[in-house]
């Protein structure tokens, strides 16, 4: 009789640590599940950005086009400063409230397309050109740039938007 007791409370003992290791595994494993959910919720968030900025980018080439086409004067002159102007061009004080002229308002126009980009786009450190127009014919290009991957440089790993149009 006690030896039937004996066996009986050394099977107890094997199936407590049974359990235990059944456990453990399901720590383990709940642990990488969550691992793999916090991935994916990063990864979520990372492209949501990268959605709002061509967002952002949609909307500035669609502001800078509005513009043009606004000012046809200075989109049908030769040496057209939407095409040739600087983007940080001192601009006329009060140009859009004391009224100015079309080449005037075209050189106001970048100024503050670029200020713009520059606010609403992730960039470098020091503001760069992140818009570009260019024409071919009568086809006109908007293409912006970003740092969307923010290592340091717009590159092209980087996405970027273009835009054509006739005026």
């Amino acid at each position: 009789m006690i030896k039937s007791s004996l066996i009986h409370s050394s099977h107890k003992n094997k199936q407590s640590g049974f359990t235990l290791l059944e456990v453990l595994i399901t720590l383990v494993i709940l642990a990488i599940g969550l691992l793999g959910l916090a991935g994916l919720q990063a990864v979520g968030l990372q492209q949501n950005h990268s959605a709002y900025m061509r967002s952002q980018a949609t909307q500035a080439a669609y502001s800078i086009m509005d513009r043009m086409r606004a000012n046809p004067v200075e989109m049908a002159a030769i040496g057209n400063k939407y095409l040739t102007s600087p983007k940080d061009a001192n601009v006329q004080a009060g140009c859009t409230a004391g009224g100015c002229d079309e080449t005037q308002m075209a050189e106001n126009d970048l100024f503050e397309w670029n200020e713009a980009l520059n606010s609403s786009l992730p960039n470098l450190a020091v503001p760069v050109d992140l818009g570009n127009i260019t024409v071919n014919g009568s086809i006109y290009t908007i293409t912006i740039n970003w740092d969307d991957n923010r290592d340091g440089a717009i590159n092209n790993a980087d996405p970027n938007f273009q835009v054509r149009f006739q005026p």
